[in-house]
């Protein structure tokens, strides 16, 4: 592709930019293999923007296939795709328009993308609405890097959006603050009082609510209570049904006023913020324009977070992002927690949960010395090792732990094990 739009730029450095050979920046556009995390609203303007800019080896990255709902933000994807996979329909729409630009899809899980592909990419770029899929990145590309190697330190460029809001970053694993860093910043999943949902719902969310969380519960253990419940998964279209028409009914019956949609259910079951195409376009901007100054080194990149707010006029505002020392992906020192002795250990298993947004924690002992073994505390898979284990929660932590003053966690949300250092009170 001709990078002539981009010579003026390349050939007339800022004041603030260090040294470099405009011939090599131009290179490195073309070479540089970029993976892009997500191919939904955020993520298809990301594709388009850095094919734009020159870049001609990107990787896209989604397990999701495409909604109708989709097609009034996601431009690459059209009524005819309906249901098939966006990674693979957005690699054919810029690939048709941009033939130089070689973008191949991956369908399937980022989890599930091997090690060694990883480290063949120069960049790294999400633009995902999944908490789970940023903290793995994040983690994976942490734990891949080597001192001795600086090609194994791989940049992590990092977009969100909810609604007329938006975040960019840059994160240089074990050298910035990383995405777990920042895990205290996230907001709280919006909660209703159950005895509210329960008896005196005012609102089509409580209706939801009541739905999603009672009802389906009730109505699994009506069918064959000897049996393994069954999760409800809001991405299936007969959960959707369900949990549409009993949740209609339900607020028919309190005479609340309103429709509930198959969208508006979703939404407050995956507490979705609806998604706004100008802001998607503007945090998409941001990250490929900070792609573009790491790639070729034109300027000094984001240090290291920019917010956009655009809900009343237009604001942003960027600031560094310390590193924090206890962070269990980046961090120099283990974890401290503080422990009571009488408390049980099920009581530290759901500290560990809601501090550091962990789905499943097990936990080991850490032995005091190389000729102690590890010895498990509480394992939450496989369901075999779960069972064995399960006594264990209702244990004081003094009578597990004696001597020990640490623990190994390990959970699904991360691919690195977190050591925590007991503090007794």
């Amino acid at each position: 592709m001709a990078l002539s739009h981009l010579r003026k730029l390349l050939n007339n450095p800022g004041p603030f930019a260090d040294a470099y050979d405009p011939e090599e920046a131009t290179k490195a556009i073309q070479t540089t293999k970029i993976l892009v995390v997500g191919a939904g609203g955020l993520g298809c303007e990301i594709l388009v923007n850095l094919a734009c800019l020159g870049f001609e080896s990107i990787d896209v990255v989604d397990m999701d296939t495409i909604d109708l709902t989709n097609l009034n933000r996601q431009f690459l994807f059209r009524k005819k795709d309906v249901g098939q996979p966006k990674a693979q329909i957005a690699a054919e729409a810029i690939q048709r328009r941009m033939p130089n630009c070689r973008v191949t899809p991956i369908v399937s899980k980022v989890q599930d993308i091997p090690m060694d592909q990883l480290y063949t990419y120069g960049l790294v770029i999400c633009g995902l609405d999944s908490v789970e899929a940023r903290r793995w990145v994040n983690a994976t590309l942490v734990s891949m890097v080597d001192d001795d190697d600086p090609q194994s330190l791989k940049a992590l460029i990092d977009g969100g959006c909810e609604g007329f809001r938006g975040q960019a970053r840059v994160i240089l694993p074990t050298i910035t603050s990383c995405y777990e860093c920042s895990l205290d910043m996230l907001p709280s999943k919006k909660t209703y009082p159950i005895c509210t949902i329960a008896n005196k719902p005012r609102l089509l969310e409580h209706c939801v609510e009541w739905a999603y969380v009672l009802q389906w519960q009730a109505e699994q253990g009506e069918k064959d209570p000897s049996s393994e419940q069954i999760p409800f998964n809001p991405e299936l279209p007969e959960h959707m049904d369900w949990l549409v028409r009993t949740a209609s009914e339900r607020a028919k019956e309190f005479n609340i006023p309103g429709v509930i949609t198959h969208s508006s259910a979703q939404g407050i079951v995956k507490n979705i913020i609806p998604s706004v195409a100008s802001t998607n376009a503007i945090i998409a901007a941001a990250c490929c324009t900070e792609a573009f100054k790491l790639v070729t080194g034109c300027n000094p990149i984001l240090d290291n977070y920019m917010m956009y707010t655009g809900d009343q006029g237009v604001y942003t505002y960027s600031f560094s992002l310390e590193k924090q020392k206890d962070c269990p992906v980046c961090g120099i020192e283990a974890v401290l927690l503080p422990v009571c002795g009488n408390e049980p250990l099920s009581a530290v298993v759901n500290r560990l949960k809601e501090k550091y947004r962990l789905s499943n924690p097990s936990l080991s002992l850490t032995p005091n010395s190389s000729s102690t073994p590890t010895r498990p505390l509480y394992y939450a898979a496989p369901p075999s090792l779960e069972a064995s284990t399960r006594s264990n929660l209702s244990i004081s932590m003094r009578e597990l732990c004696q001597q020990c003053r640490s623990l190994t966690v390990t959970d699904t949300q991360l691919p690195v094990s977190m050591k925590v250092v007991l503090r007794w009170e």
